[in-house]
């Protein structure tokens, strides 16, 4: 049992080295076809039997998909076990909902791209250590909680101990648009810093002022999974609807630091599920 789940957990390219994106080209007008890749797929190729599917729309609380299992505990209860990126947005939000294109580097930017200044666009001429993203990018934070007892690691293999194969999962999310710009946020603000709380592992802090979470059961996420091929994985997820700008080389510095979690690169996203067989209702 403990292999099939971690194989299952490891075939998901959220965390692993998916290609980062340096593409940022925009349009605020998606048709059904461009909104996800597997729109028109006959609901018989759909993977009904997965459970719930992530990434969504978060301004729709419509969903079919009733599978019912546990949710799991606030952050601040849960260990934290991966930190990653994904360049874009893999969610669709209030925030965040032009779309890009419709590969495994597209997804969604941050509504304010098209108003950012030359300054703030500016090529960042500092140490780039962080692959797959520069100014004008937007990209998608993934702060993965664990309710094993384990430490901060590599991957989702991280999240589960040989005395816990079955893990409640939980995800969360923070769109931010990169600039070149220092007195945007620090992204070490929000990075693991090497410690135990007082009784679990955490970031140092989470994304504040972006809005009310919205929470809702789904899966994991990244390119290697559409609409026929769903993820296997249960997570609960806690979405922040409007983005923040975040400094580049906060990033780079954050790679520069040799973080426990070996991420030097931004990864590829998963296309939005709209079928709504696989989404489950927010209540």
């Amino acid at each position: 049992m403990k292999h099939i789940t971690l194989a299952l957990l490891a075939s998901a390219c959220v965390l692993t080295a998916c290609k980062g994106n340096t593409d940022t080209k925009t349009t605020d007008t998606p048709t059904a076809a461009t909104d996800a890749r597997a729109a028109n797929e006959n609901a018989e190729n759909l993977c009904l039997s997965s459970g719930p599917q992530t990434p969504r729309d978060i301004s729709s609380k419509n969903g079919l998909n009733l599978a019912d299992f546990a949710m799991a505990p606030a952050a601040s209860e849960l260990n934290l076990c991966n930190i990653h990126t994904h360049t874009n947005a893999e969610h669709k939000g209030p925030g965040f909902n032009l779309f890009v294109n419709d590969s495994d580097n597209g997804g969604y930017a941050c509504n304010d791209t098209p108003n950012l200044s030359a300054e703030e666009l500016a090529p960042y001429e500092g140490k780039a250590s962080y692959e797959g993203v520069k100014p004008g990018d937007t990209i998608e934070v993934h702060w993965v909680h664990s309710s094993c007892d384990i430490e901060p690691g590599k991957g989702l293999g991280s999240c589960l101990s040989d005395s816990c194969e079955n893990p409640l999962l939980r995800v969360e999310a923070q769109s931010f648009l990169v600039v070149n710009d220092d007195d945007a946020a620090d992204f070490m603000d929000y990075t693991y810093g090497g410690s135990k709380g007082e009784t679990v592992y955490q970031a140092k802090s989470l994304p504040k002022g972006t809005g009310t979470p919205v929470v809702f059961r789904g899966s994991t996420t990244g390119p290697s999974y559409t609409q026929s091929v769903c993820s296997p994985v249960k997570v609960t997820w806690s979405v922040r609807p409007s983005c923040q700008k975040l400094d580049i080389g906060s990033l780079h510095d954050w790679a520069e630091s040799g973080n426990v979690f070996e991420e030097t690169k931004s990864h590829g996203v998963r296309q939005l599920v709209t079928a709504p067989e696989l989404l489950s209702p927010i209540k």
